[in-house]
């Protein structure tokens, strides 16, 4: 008896419990939206400009930067203190940029002599050559990014240039913020693609439908594949790679640049080839690690526009 009784109010806690969070989420949701829907009456570059003073100078007293500190020491063992610091903040002033940025995404103007205004995503003709030939190949890709910049912009640029797009993102955990950030990315980011047990499923349909399948690859996998970034080991998701073993297509990196005067360059690397074992086949680990070192190259350019605030090293 005691026992059933004690099973019924482990029960009634549980759906009390998830009562609970079903309504904070409701309530996190209902703020979001509606300061979402706030910033989007703003100034971008005003807005843009408050958040990343908010960030610079809260970020700073929190975990995440000592997290930061330890990473760049270890990634720029010649840098000194101040030089790291210095890094850091532009990695806050980023993040905060990024977030205000969101609410203008569908806003933003990328280079087009047939549009008129000056543009806030620019190119240079190497980059438009790439994209024109990617678009009129014939063949699907792979096409991978990392946190540097607004990590938002890669997909738009893509998309702008005609390339039938599949990307794959990860869903907020609260549903009403999950189909506002939906609603808006796909006004002009293609077909998305949530994170999820199915999702190399879908994104290898893509594939074999002759999309362009873009992803964010710089973050750690416990159960990724070992790569070296920065002269240390850490763990890659080896999905790309994975990919790339069914459909074998072009590998090509894209990256966005902040720019003074809040513009940003987008860039679209050469391809890059993939690394094949003994028999010929796609090596996993050689291939993740050969876009790794991609990465790396372009963080090394401009430290302080990714986001060292997570455990890349475990």
């Amino acid at each position: 008896m005691l026992q059933r009784m004690g099973t019924e109010r482990s029960r009634v806690a549980v759906a009390v419990g998830r009562r609970l969070k079903g309504a904070g989420d409701a309530i996190l949701g209902r703020l979001f939206v509606s300061l979402f829907r706030a910033i989007r009456l703003l100034d971008r570059r005003r807005t843009a400009n408050l958040a990343a003073f908010v960030t610079r100078n809260v970020g700073r007293l929190l975990k995440e930067h000592r997290i930061g500190r330890a990473n760049v020491a270890a990634a720029f063992p010649e840098k000194s203190p101040a030089e790291i610091e210095a890094i850091l903040l532009g990695a806050w002033d980023n993040l905060g940029r990024v977030a205000a940025e969101f609410a203008h995404i569908d806003r933003l103007k990328i280079l087009d002599p047939a549009q008129p205004g000056p543009p806030d995503i620019v190119y240079d003709e190497f980059t438009l050559n790439r994209f024109h030939a990617l678009r009129l190949d014939g063949k699907p890709a792979l096409i991978f990014a990392s946190h540097l910049a607004n990590w938002e912009l890669p997909a738009l640029a893509a998309v702008a240039h005609g390339l039938d797009a599949a990307i794959l993102y990860r869903r907020p955990n609260i549903a009403s913020a999950d189909r506002i950030i939906q609603d808006m990315r796909a006004v002009k980011m293609g077909t998305l693609i949530p994170a999820g047990r199915d999702a190399p499923l879908k994104l290898a349909e893509a594939l074999k439908n002759g999309l362009h399948v873009g992803m964010l690859v710089d973050q750690y996998l416990t159960n990724g594949v070992e790569v070296t970034f920065f002269g240390r080991k850490t763990r890659a998701n080896p999905m790309l790679a994975r990919l790339l073993r069914q459909i074998e297509c072009p590998i090509h990196g894209v990256r966005v640049i902040r720019l003074p005067g809040h513009r940003f360059r987008a860039e679209l690397s050469e391809e890059v080839k993939p690394v094949r074992d003994a028999d010929g086949q796609i090596d996993i680990q050689g291939t993740m690690q050969a876009v790794t070192s991609v990465i790396e190259g372009w963080i090394r350019e401009y430290p302080d526009q990714w986001l060292w605030l997570h455990r890349r090293w475990r």
